[in-house]
C-alpha cells in the first residue's frame, strides 16, 4: 500500500524536479545506489520493470526505504499493464510510470489513488491522460521531442505538467533548456546512474552528482 498521498508525490516532484530511475537485479547494489540519490537530496526513486523477478526486488527496496529512508518515495517504471501496477501497488508502489498511455493502468490506479504518469508523445494522448486524471505527463521519448516540444504545449495548455525523460542529463545547459521551457520536472537514469559508477561502486561520487542535479534545477525553477 503507498505511503505517499498522489497529491504529495506530485508536489515532490514539482519542488524537487527530478526523479532517478534505474534498474538492477542485485539488492544490495539496488539498496547502495538509493541511499547515496537519497544522501544526494532525492526524496524520489523510479525503480524501473525490466527484468524478471523485478517485483521482488522492488518490495524489498521498499521495505529497505521505508525502515532507513525516511520520506523516500518509492514508485515503478515500464509498467505495460493493469496487472504489473496493481502487483507493484501491493508492494508498496508510490506512483506508476508508463512508457505508453494505457486506460486499464489508470483505472487501478485512481482505484487506490495511487499517481501514474503515461508516457505521451502528441498533444492528443496528453489531453486524453488528463481527461483520465494524469497530474503529471511523461514525455517519452524525451530525445526525439525536446524543450520546443514543450514550449509548443504550454502554450495552448499551461495547465499541463510534464516530465521528459530520456534526452535528460545532468548540465546546466541542458537542464536549463529543458526547465526554461517549463517542465514539472526530469527523469533521469543511465546519464545520472552511469555504467562507471555501477561497475567501480563509486555510490560517493552519485551522491555528489545527485546533488549538484538539484543544485542546477534549483536555479531555473
Amino acid at each position: 500500500m503507498a505511503q505517499f498521498t498522489r497529491i504529495e508525490v506530485a508536489q515532490t516532484m514539482k519542488d524537487s524536479g527530478m526523479i532517478p530511475l534505474f534498474y538492477s537485479n542485485d539488492i544490495e547494489l539496488s539498496k547502495n545506489i538509493l541511499k547515496a540519490c537519497y544522501d544526494g537530496g532525492s526524496r524520489l526513486m523510479e525503480f524501473t520493470s525490466r527484468g524478471d523477478f523485478a517485483h521482488e526486488i522492488f518490495g524489498e527496496l521498499t521495505k529497505y526505504a521505508i525502515k532507513e529512508l525516511p520520506g523516500m518515495i518509492m514508485g515503478v517504471g515500464s509498467v505495460t499493464d493493469a496487472a504489473a501496477a496493481s502487483l507493484y501497488m501491493q508492494l508498496g508502489a508510490n506512483f506508476i510510470v508508463t512508457p505508453v498511455l494505457r486506460e486499464d493502468i489508470a483505472i487501478v490506479c485512481n482505484r487506490r489513488k495511487v499517481l501514474w504518469s503515461p508516457g505521451c508523445g502528441t498533444l492528443t494522448e496528453i489531453a486524453k491522460a488528463e481527461e483520465l486524471g494524469c497530474e503529471i505527463v511523461k514525455l517519452f521519448p524525451g530525445d526525439l521531442y525536446g524543450p520546443d516540444f514543450v514550449k509548443g504545449i504550454k502554450g495552448p495548455q499551461p495547465w499541463t505538467s510534464i516530465m521528459p525523460t530520456g534526452g535528460v542529463n545532468p548540465t546546466e545547459e541542458n537542464l536549463k533548456e529543458w526547465f526554461t521551457a517549463g517542465v514539472t520536472c526530469v527523469g533521469m537514469g543511465s546519464q545520472l546512474i552511469t555504467k562507471e559508477i555501477i561497475a567501480q561502486k563509486n555510490y560517493s561520487a552519485l551522491t555528489q552528482k545527485v546533488k549538484e542535479v538539484y543544485d542546477i534545477i534549483a536555479k531555473f525553477k
